[in-house]
């Protein structure tokens, strides 16, 4: 557990990123959150594309109220022009974003056009007093730093937020840093992480210090769960699940 500084006098914040339409760690890190007992929840975007259940993912998010941004994977649902311009200038990975088409189209069809209008309304930032919360970066929400950025790079993506402390999601990869005054910190993913420990993670920023905590979830009920929607390249997504980090398809 990493921990970092940021003045936000007695509150003591969560935030749940990168669910991805896994329900099951979801319920896990909503039983985790009750011993944490935060004052204020917020989700840092790409609820539902991805898992077995985008619909029921989004509908529970919206019952228990949480603020939140947009990601990448949300805002492709009712833009995927912004899926084919990423996908134009990374060749490279044409299979990759084959298999994504396929599985955006299939949560689209679960989501309905009522919730993916209510994602469109999630904004690309959220300030809660000395901290900012965006998906990626502060300008784009396919592309943020990665665990090992430099300060440079970091001040790059973030530094217009004018904010004492970051959290960000997308890179699935959590960690904290401290540089003097200003601190970064990546909440990890619900689902599909990619450091290699399948555990769902969040993070936790309370008063003046920021930490992720790890969530142990029942893996392989997700993956039958995977299984039983005939998720597309549903093999595919359960091997990630299981490993705990990225795997080329």
């Amino acid at each position: 557990m990493h921990g970092g500084s940021c003045r936000l006098p007695g509150m003591r914040v969560a935030i749940v990123s990168d669910i991805h339409g896994n329900l099951t760690a979801l319920e896990a890190v909503l039983a985790d959150l009750q011993s944490v007992s935060p004052d204020l929840v917020l989700q840092g975007g790409d609820l539902a594309y991805g898992g077995a259940q985008p619909s029921d993912v989004v509908d529970r998010v919206r019952e228990l109220g949480w603020a939140g941004v947009c990601g990448n994977t949300d805002e492709m649902l009712w833009a995927p022009e912004r899926l084919r311009t990423f996908a134009a200038n990374a060749p490279g990975m044409a299979k990759l974003f084959e298999i994504t088409e396929e599985i955006r189209m299939w949560s689209c069809e679960r989501l309905g056009h009522e919730r993916i209008a209510w994602l469109e309304s999630m904004p690309m930032a959220q300030r809660h007093g000395d901290m900012a919360l965006v998906h990626a970066s502060a300008k784009d929400l396919w592309r943020g730093p990665g665990r090992e950025a430099s300060e440079g790079e970091l001040r790059e993506a973030f530094g217009q937020l004018d904010a004492r402390m970051v959290v960000y999601g997308h890179i699935h990869q959590p960690y904290v840093k401290e540089m003097g005054e200003w601190t970064v910190a990546n909440a990890g993913s619900v689902s599909l992480s990619y450091d290699g420990d399948a555990r769902a993670s969040y993070a936790v920023v309370d008063g003046e210090k920021a930490s992720i905590r790890r969530v142990e979830y029942e893996v392989e009920r997700e993956v039958q769960a995977v299984t039983r929607a005939e998720l597309p390249h549903g093999d595919w997504v359960c091997a990630n699940l299981r490993a705990g980090r990225f795997i080329a398809p």
